[in-house]
């Protein structure tokens, strides 16, 4: 395991701590004829080096450098403007899986999908991905009957933020309560109260204050029975 942290931190290190914005820039800007994107590669390659400090795991060295290149040239070359964020998950994903492959391949560790897909892991993927756009879908078809749009109508927000408020939520209380830290869900219900307290003050809209309130009563019930339901079935 030890490896794989270091390969991890490696990572961490040369694309986030030692690649400033400006190279970033560069790279976009020139594409495969930055020499930005050569240098960063070679940070990279150096950093391994470094928190290896091993010169038996050179083949870990010479593998994630040039499949650091292949990755960071293809997504520079393909990449939009539109789809930047999307490939930049995509590239981090590569690249971590990368890691892993190293990691398996230069340590004694024999890798099998039954390893991942135990029971166990399964069940807490179900229910991970049943807490985001499932619920998501199920508590808008609960307030369909009431005109949310009207009632929302003048208030400004980022696009899409309260889905993705209400997902994160969800996620923290599952967290909490499969960790057995039942008063950090109190906080966090807490804490919401606070920063909804002047939205709905300064609204003086009952309609708008009821909305919110059941909107994050059912989302935190339906996140709190999940994790209670889990850790049942888990145990």
């Amino acid at each position: 395991m030890i490896l794989l942290i270091k390969l991890v931190l490696a990572h961490i290190i040369g694309d986030f701590f030692l690649q400033p914005k400006k190279w970033v820039n560069d790279k976009e800007k020139k594409k495969l004829k930055s020499p930005k994107l050569y240098l960063h590669i070679a940070v990279h390659i150096i950093g391994l080096l470094v928190i290896l400090w091993d010169l038996t795991l050179w083949p870990i060295v010479l593998i994630i450098g040039v499949s650091h290149f292949i990755i960071d040239a293809t997504k520079l070359i393909i990449q939009k403007k539109k789809t930047k964020r999307l490939f930049f998950f995509l590239d981090q994903l590569l690249h971590l899986i990368v890691l892993l492959i190293c990691y398996y391949l230069f340590t004694e560790k024999e890798f099998s999908v039954q390893q991942i897909l135990t029971e166990n892991n399964l069940l807490l993927i179900t229910c991970l991905l049943f807490l985001t756009t499932p619920v998501s879908i199920v508590m808008r078809m609960i307030f369909s009957k009431w005109n949310i749009p009207k009632l929302t109508k003048g208030n400004k927000s980022l696009k899409d933020a309260g889905k993705y408020i209400g997902v994160l939520e969800r996620l923290l209380v599952f967290i909490f309560i499969i960790v057995n830290h039942w008063e950090a869900v109190g906080f966090l219900i807490a804490a919401k109260s606070v920063f909804r307290f002047g939205d709905l003050t300064a609204s003086k809209h009952r309609k708008l204050t009821e909305y919110i309130l059941i909107g994050t009563l059912i989302s935190f019930s339906i996140a709190i029975v999940i994790g209670v339901l889990f850790k049942f079935l888990s145990n």
